[in-house]
């Protein structure tokens, strides 16, 4: 996206049409392009995006609350799972906002980084805090709800919110008696992008391996791998 460029078809996208459009080009401008356009005449999103994160996690809450009775741990963990980078950078994929999103030339390039994911899910944030601001809660809730809360049953279907690595724990330790450990097997990448192949072990057998941009987040993708290895993920 280039500077102050048309906006009329992520407003069509989203279902809103602007009162006040420097909202919605703010909520697309990360900070790195401003590094490279210091002229540039808005500001950063980073301000609407905490605004957008707080409206999104209340009507969320608001949402589990009226219509699910189950006790106030479940309903945490659904949460996390709808309102989590990954989760949101998902939505951003199915916006395109590459199309539109500002950013420094080096921040570009940076496709599949996890910085990048941070950066989607930071602008998806910013556009529900961009909403909130030009008409209220409505048009905000009305997003929340088309784009976030639709993923809830395919969530609950799944059971996407469950914890795999603490999901393995608790199987191995029940029915083996055994706790499983980790290893990094292998990590490439620049220290801004690095990425990590770990194996997940029950003593000393390889049960399975997962990739992520982090060891936490190979080890979870491991411990979802091992579930499935050993038919334990239902």
């Amino acid at each position: 996206m280039t500077a102050m460029a048309d906006i009329d078809e992520i407003q069509t996208i989203l279902k809103h049409q602007f009162l006040h459009p420097d909202l919605l080009r703010q909520a697309l401008v990360h900070r790195s392009y401003l590094n490279e356009h210091p002229d540039f005449p808005l500001g950063h999103n980073e301000r609407l995006e905490f605004l957008g994160d707080a409206v999104l996690e209340l009507v969320v809450s608001q949402h589990l609350f009226h219509h699910y009775p189950n006790p106030e741990g479940d309903l945490t963990n659904w949460r996390a799972s709808l309102v989590n980078a990954k989760s949101l950078s998902t939505v951003a994929a199915e916006l395109d906002l590459d199309h539109w999103l500002m950013m420094s030339r080096g921040e570009a390039k940076e496709k599949n980084s996890k910085a990048r994911q941070n950066i989607h899910a930071n602008a998806v944030e910013a556009i529900i805090g961009a909403l909130f601001l030009d008409g209220g809660l409505a048009p905000a809730e009305a997003f929340i709800m088309a784009r976030i809360l639709s993923k809830l049953p395919d969530i609950l279907q799944q059971q996407l919110y469950v914890d795999p690595k603490s999901k393995f724990q608790e199987m191995s330790q029940a029915i083996l008696g055994i706790t499983p450990s980790y290893k990094v097997l292998k990590e490439w990448g620049p220290d801004h992008d690095k990425h990590f192949l770990v194996g997940l072990y029950i003593d000393d057998d390889q049960i399975a391996a997962g990739e992520g941009a982090s060891k936490q987040e190979a080890q979870v993708m491991a411990a979802f791998n091992g579930l499935a290895a050993k038919g334990w993920n239902s």
